[in-house]
């Protein structure tokens, strides 16, 4: 009989000494289509389930040595080929009788956060230290993929009792909201009558599920690149252009862009760099950004404020600049009835002892995209939350969860099949 408690943490544990960041997770994606296949499942990876025009905030030499430590690591060489350069897997399991097709999402990559050196600290006194310096599951993702994949296992060995089509989403690059558009234009969720995804911890502790959580915010990246002009800064400043007054100006004026009336809005501008030396005048300058909307309208009344002032500065301060967006998401509302059937499974899972019918998750998940797919295409979606009790935030290099809430996430998405796909 298949332990699938013990398969939960082990999976978990493992995952957790090898983050990737998104985008170069070929390792992880490695583990979980060996997995996948050994399973009985068929596996898609590379353009089969990744759309390279809709790929955010994806850098080539980033990819590159994701791809070499993987092969250090083990990973299959015909797989990584097969990948194309691009991370995530999706595995399709058919029963062979007639149902609806659900479709799980669970994202696989990491934060870009060095794990704590505190010997109190679980990873490093049970020997499951981030092996990976400077990254860190520090969201848990890696619960996430373990989740997913004992579910795959799970469904694989009660195959007779089920009925219908099951598709596994294992979304690479949800950090930066970068990999559920890719994944979404790739059509791969499209026939989907059912579609659930869910996060571990954040809003919740163990033993509580929320079954409908809401304020999931719109949100567009943004990386801007200022070019100016450079010259002596002592001798002719006059001949330059300065990309760094430009860009400290924009930082101001987009600090004090007005917020809107209609709901909730945000900005931040999270990284600034710019110059070449004390006596130069300035010639670039890169930025990072975010804006964020509790609706679509509301992100795009942000975003077209930033562009508004991009323009004004380039023209005021002679230079140029270029824009890229680098990551996206919308808002999302669970389908009703869905957010009903969570409640209700979780009435019935064992480790669950509150059910939290909404809250207020506040912040951005690009599982919004995949849901919204869902939808559009005529089929009903839900994003819940499965408590655990945490020892600090979320993207924290404290972070760690309750182990024991994999279970109770297992058993929620195993009550989902059964009531969905249940024979």
């Amino acid at each position: 009989m298949t332990d699938y408690n013990t398969q939960l943490i082990e999976q978990r544990r493992e995952l957790h000494q090898w983050p990737e960041e998104g985008w170069t997770e070929f390792w992880t994606t490695s583990y979980i289509v060996k997995k996948l296949q050994a399973y009985g499942y068929e596996v898609l990876v590379g353009t089969k389930v990744i759309n390279p025009e809709q790929v955010f905030g994806r850098n080539q030499k980033l990819v590159d040595l994701g791809i070499k430590n993987a092969l250090e690591r083990g990973a299959d060489p015909k797989l990584i080929e097969e990948m194309g350069g691009y991370t995530g897997c999706v595995g399709v399991l058919d029963t062979g009788r007639e149902g609806p097709t659900t479709a799980f999402r669970f994202d696989i990559d990491c934060v870009c956060v060095r794990e704590t050196d505190d010997p109190a600290h679980k990873p490093n006194k049970e020997g499951f230290r981030s092996q990976h310096d400077g990254y860190m599951h520090a969201c848990g993702h890696d619960t996430h993929a373990s989740i997913g994949l004992t579910l795959a296992h799970w469904i694989a060995d009660h195959k007779d009792q089920l009925k219908g089509k099951f598709k596994f989403v294992f979304q690479p690059a949800e950090e930066g909201v970068r990999g559920a558009s890719a994944v979404a234009a790739s059509g791969i969720v499209d026939d989907a009558d059912f579609f659930f995804g869910s996060h571990i911890s954040f809003m919740a502790d163990s033993g509580e599920i929320v079954a409908a959580p809401y304020g999931l915010l719109c949100t567009s990246k943004y990386d801007v690149t200022f070019k100016g002009q450079p010259a002596h800064a002592g001798k002719e400043p006059n001949a330059g252009h300065n990309a760094l007054a430009a860009a400290c100006n924009a930082v101001v004026q987009m600090l004090g862009i007005p917020r809107h009336g209609g709901g909730m809005t945000r900005i931040n501008i999270g990284t600034l760099r710019a110059g070449e030396g004390r006596n130069v005048i300035p010639s670039s300058a890169h930025m990072a950004l975010e804006v964020r909307g509790e609706t679509s309208s509301i992100n795009d009344y942000m975003s077209e404020q930033v562009m508004n002032i991009l323009e004004g500065i380039s023209k005021g301060f002679g230079v140029s600049y270029e824009i890229s967006q680098m990551g996206a998401a919308v808002d999302f509302t669970n389908d009703p009835e869905l957010s009903e059937l969570i409640a209700e499974v979780a009435k019935e899972t064992e480790g669950v002892e509150k059910i939290i019918p909404d809250g207020n998750f506040g912040g951005s998940e690009d599982i919004s995209i995949l849901g919204r797919r869902v939808q559009q295409h005529g089929g009903k979606a839900a994003f819940f939350i499965c408590g655990a009790d945490r020892a600090a935030g979320h993207h924290q290099s404290t972070f760690d969860i309750d182990e024991n809430a994999l279970k109770t996430a297992l058993g929620m998405y195993v009550g989902i099949a059964k009531k969905v796909n249940g024979i």
